[in-house]
């Protein structure tokens, strides 16, 4: 009989029964070893069996031994037989001593062999007589014990386990004879019935009521929809074909594509107060839209603010904690008894009316045009004339600790008390603001004051209202077990449980997607401010793509709590973070997505999770002017909101279409630096550099990319753009290579026109004219001067045509004739001869005709006619 068992336990048995003694001992075989490696001097390798006894060995012959299996040499004929303790008389030293010198050599029975095996597995075993056919094993032997399977190439190198495995497959089953083409309903129910009919031949129902009917039915309904989904996923997996958005963003990240998700948008809220030193908290604040019939402050619990809730408005809330004083409400500006004053476009400092000591640096005031300049109306009043800025310095007392006031007494003999106030080059105007103007003849032709006012008590808010504390539910525990395909029935496994599915989704839609803000955070009060230094443009200025979920996890496992974070993914997180990740389907719904021990931690069995998240997102919450204006606060000396500046930066998620369009693409962009067009393109591309140059230079030991940078304005690049367009290159760069970044060669020019004024015009008014036209600067009207810098950079060749021609288009020019064009300094006429002048490479050509600074280049006209 031959079987396996995993356990073999005879061995053991066998030797404590013959312990025991009292009875006739029961001998058997231990263990094979064939020597090889170990073989004496003079002993052939591989042809001395070395076969361990569990008690003595008995004299036995080669009769006795029977050596089967084997692939290419078989019969394994056996020379002698004897005991180790005493080998035959033909064995000599050093060989005979080995033998007698093994450990317990009475128990060990010497075979040698005629010859050595193959590498196949063979099978020694001891029976009554090979030559007689007795194949039962010799007196006192067990029969189970009398048998052992070796190999002769036990110890060549191999890298496999040299025991054998057993290896107990289950039958082999015919698979049915079942067409896989197979897809719909009226398919799976034909192959069920066929396949019925030929299981069952006698079964012949036909009825649509009969029970076996009903559930080859059901079976093919089932099957229909399993189909579906097969299909479904089939879909989904490729970019062209998925149809889910979740999907497109997956596969997006294996191209290193961020799927944008939209963004919240922002907006400047003043927050009217009757009351001094008014605390405004960044949370539990929330700032509605107008809903037709509800008062300007709704109340925590009530019926009003449970209406604004359900009425779909349009909910923000401060990005930041805020201060509010009733005196700044609003504020006036201070003309010092000027009258028809504006505040020109660039200006970055103003005076206001009133001592204003609350005012701090940091505050962020909006300049608003409240009456029209022409009619005095509030209702004429330009919108578009509107802006934030943020001080940066505020005067309202002198060294003394005083007022500051205006020493000219007013009419009724009293000083009044002015506040000075400055912000930063960022926040310089963009267009002139009107303080004080005359009405038109129409509306009484009457001064007027006040025309536009500075709004304070403002505040940063973005759209989103937060919820707290939403139940996501518990982890569920495991009921599933993974498949052990590494095991067998000797060999078993503890089966793994299957970790379970925690997908939970949250109950509001959409999801705010917020980019982050600059904010310094009191250590004491944890206040949060606007980052110092921050101007108010650039709190209103960031890219969707940096946008973030607002969203929060806790769980909770007894009294132990751990925060969970969102990521765009979780392919650069480790096995113990708490990362998560949102998907956004079309419709907004938000799924949360966990790691699984390798990326990311997977949530614990049993734990609760509890979401705080903010709703509210994208082009939706770009509400205009004005439309905010219902106040939750906790303060009931805070009266209105409103924004006077639209909110802006709310941008929708990305489509389908853009995903499919921009996905494929996105990693094909350039993200190195290689050939001196690679280094301009790429320096250009930095905010406040018009154009770049580079150039190769070997200086000594390497390469170094010197890299000439025209700013924005012209003149010499400052010290904040070099410093932060050579962060920017740096990535950029080639390993090897330096970079230097210098200002250009400006080329100054000499320039002489000899102008004929119109009769009807006055000399002095043409001459400015012309000096507005071919200057440096930016005219009032928007018009750029020709040799503004933007319009010159590298090696650009000046030509007299451009000149003729905005010397001509001025009023009141006659004829005109250039007397001068050359490089200043260098009397050289063959520039004016042949009408243009070329420029080096690294060189822009440059014409400021500034008296402070007449190096820079010199215009000379001389004016005949006119008046």
């Amino acid at each position: 009989m031959s079987y396996h068992c995993c356990d073999t336990l005879r061995r053991d048995l066998v030797a404590a029964f013959n312990e025991k003694g009292g009875a006739p001992p029961i001998n058997g075989i231990d263990y094979l070893e064939v020597l090889d490696h170990d073989a004496p001097a003079g002993s052939p390798p591989q042809k001395t069996l070395l076969v361990h006894l569990l008690l003595n060995a008995p004299a036995l012959t080669r009769d006795n031994i029977q050596i089967t299996g084997g692939a290419r040499i078989r019969d394994i004929p056996v020379s002698w037989v004897a005991p180790a303790s005493n080998p035959p008389a033909s064995v000599v030293d050093p060989e005979r001593s080995y033998f007698t010198g093994l450990p317990d050599a009475a128990r060990i029975l010497l075979v040698r062999t005629g010859s050595n095996g193959d590498h196949s597995l063979y099978t020694l075993t001891l029976v009554g007589s090979v030559q007689g056919g007795n194949n039962a094993p010799p007196a006192g032997f067990d029969p189970r014990l009398c048998t052992v399977d070796f190999s002769f190439k036990v110890e060549c190198a191999s890298p496999f386990d040299c025991q054998p495995s057993v290896v107990c497959p289950p039958p082999v089953e015919t698979s049915p004879q079942i067409s896989y083409l197979v897809k719909d309903y009226p398919s799976f129910r034909t192959l069920i019935l066929d396949r019925i009919a030929q299981l069952s031949p006698q079964w012949m129902a036909t009825n649509a009521a009969d029970a076996g009917i009903t559930l080859a039915e059901l079976l093919a309904y089932v099957g229909d929809y399993l189909s579906y989904e097969q299909d479904a996923i089939a879909t989904e997996a490729y970019l062209d074909t998925a149809r889910k958005r979740v999907s497109l963003r997956r596969h997006a990240v294996l191209v290193d594509y961020r799927v944008s998700d939209g963004c919240n948008a922002r907006a400047w809220v003043q927050v009217r107060v009757n009351g001094d030193a008014v605390p405004l908290a960044r949370t539990g604040t929330r700032f509605y839209t107008r809903v037709p019939g509800l008062p300007p402050v709704l109340t925590a619990g009530s019926h009003e603010l449970q209406l604004a809730d359900e009425s779909g408005a349009q909910v923000f809330e401060p990005m930041t904690d805020a201060t509010l004083y009733t005196a700044h409400n609003a504020i006036g500006f201070y003309c010092w008894s000027d009258a028809r004053c504006c505040l020109p476009a660039g200006t970055m400092s103003a005076t206001l009316a009133g001592h204003l000591p609350d005012l701090q640096a940091g505050d962020v005031l909006v300049f608003q045009e409240v009456l029209g300049p022409d009619t005095g109306e509030p209702a004429d009043a330009d919108p578009g004339h509107r802006c934030a800025v943020r001080l940066t310095a505020v005067s309202a007392a002198d060294g003394s600790g005083n007022p500051l006031v205006d020493p000219l007494p007013s009419g009724d003999g009293s000083l009044n008390q002015i506040t000075e106030i400055r912000w930063q080059a960022e926040d310089a105007l963009p267009f002139p603001i009107c303080l004080s103007s005359v009405t038109d003849a129409a509306h009484g032709a009457a001064p007027l004051a006040n025309v536009s006012i500075a709004l304070g008590n403002i505040v940063l808010a973005d759209h989103g209202r937060s919820i707290e504390g939403e139940d996501l539910g518990i982890v569920p525990e495991p009921t599933l077990v993974l498949a052990q395909a590494g095991s067998d029935r000797c060999t078993p496994v503890t089966p793994a449980m299957l970790p379970p599915r925690y997908s939970p989704a949250l109950a509001n839609a959409p999801l705010t997607q917020a980019a982050p803000l600059a904010v310094d955070v009191d250590p004491v009060t944890k206040v949060w401010r606007l980052q110092a230094g921050l101007p108010a443009s650039a709190a209103m200025t960031w890219s969707a793509h940096d946008a973030r979920p607002a969203i929060a996890l806790d769980e909770s496992l007894g009294a132990e709590h751990v925060a969970w974070n969102p990521e765009p993914d979780l392919l650069e997180s480790s096995s113990q973070a708490t990362d998560f990740v949102v998907e956004i389907e079309y419709d907004g719904s938000a799924t949360l997505r966990f790691g699984d021990d390798t990326n990311g931690r997977r949530p614990s069995s049993g734990s609760w999770f509890t979401a705080g998240y903010r709703v509210g997102n994208g082009s939706v919450g770009n509400v205009g002017a004005a439309s905010l204006f219902h106040v939750l606060a906790a303060d009931a000396r805070i009266t209105c909101v409103v924004n006077p500046l639209p909110a802006s930066g709310g941008e929708d998620p990305e489509s389908a279409d853009q995903i499919r369009r921009r996905a494929p693409e996105a990693y094909r962009t350039q993200e190195r630096c290689v050939t001196a067009a690679d280094y301009e393109a790429r320096a250009g591309m930095y905010p406040g550099v018009q154009r770049a140059a580079a150039t190769f230079r070997w200086t000594g030991s390497w390469y170094t990319v010197f890299i000439t940078v025209d700013p924005v304005g012209g003149g010499a690049p400052s010290p904040s753009l070099l410093s932060g367009l050579a962060a920017y290159l740096e990535s950029y760069r080639m390993a090897g290579y330096d970079l230097q970044l210098q200002a250009p060669v400006y080329v100054s020019l000499e320039l002489g026109l000899l102008v004929c004024v119109d009769p009807d015009y006055f000399r002095s008014d043409v001459e400015a004219a012309l000096i507005d036209a071919l200057g440096a600067r930016q005219l009032p009207d928007g018009r750029r001067g020709l040799f503004d810098p933007d319009n010159f950079s590298f090696g650009q060749t000046v030509y007299l045509s451009p000149i003729y021609a905005a010397a001509r288009s001025v009023p009141g020019v006659g004829s005109v004739r250039v007397t001068t064009f050359q490089r200043q300094g260098i009397d050289d006429g063959q520039y004016l001869a042949r009408g243009e002048m070329t420029l080096g490479r690294l060189e822009i050509a440059r014409l400021d005709n500034e008296p402070n600074f007449p190096e820079n280049g010199v215009l000379t006209l001389e004016m005949c006619g006119g008046k």
